[in-house]
């Protein structure tokens, strides 16, 4: 099993979340992370899909997918080929004695302090997956009260978009 990124332009219209995370369900799929948002284009939404799966199955889920009439296109993101982003947002203990250490490793991570109190320190961190990763890792001796991540977003590198003209005509359904 590996990890594999969809990123699958879709409707703008209630309903259309629900039937995808329904089709990845039914297939017994795991979402490891999921992401939707609006496009530069009102009436379209991307959807970020992280999944580990085989290849063989992802292929079968992905024509499946696109025979859904509100999936517009789908298209598999390469690591390499692609900018992957997550927001992690970590309330860490930080009692006088340890909050130099907590700040410098919001520095060295460039994390941005939003919150602090007499007890605790919320840092806000943006980053590829694997970077949240080891800020987690050196702030869990620490003591991380509370955290909230949000599911990755990503977009291939390059000037190819994958809305094309941003129309709805420009509708790719070939897998």
């Amino acid at each position: 099993m590996s990890r594999h990124t969809l990123s699958v332009l879709v409707e703008n219209k209630p309903g259309v979340l629900a039937r995808v995370s329904a089709l990845f369900s039914r297939r017994g799929f795991n979402i490891d992370s999921l992401a939707v948002g609006p496009t530069e284009n009102a009436d379209l939404s991307r959807m970020t899909i992280v999944v580990n799966v085989a290849a063989q199955p992802l292929e079968q889920v992905t024509k499946q997918l696109n025979k859904l009439i509100n999936v517009i296109k789908i298209v598999e993101l390469d690591d390499d080929a692609a900018v992957q982003r997550e927001l992690l947002l970590v309330k860490v203990a930080a009692p006088l004695a340890d909050r130099a250490v907590v700040l410098q490793t919001a520095e060295l991570f460039r994390a941005r302090v939003v919150d602090v109190n007499a007890e605790s320190v919320t840092l806000e961190a943006t980053g590829a997956p694997a970077k949240l990763e080891a800020l987690l890792e050196v702030l869990t001796p620490l003591g991380i009260k509370e955290m909230a991540q949000s599911g990755v977003v990503a977009m291939a590198r390059g000037p190819r978009s994958i809305a094309g003209s941003g129309s709805l005509r420009a509708v790719d359904r070939a897998s």
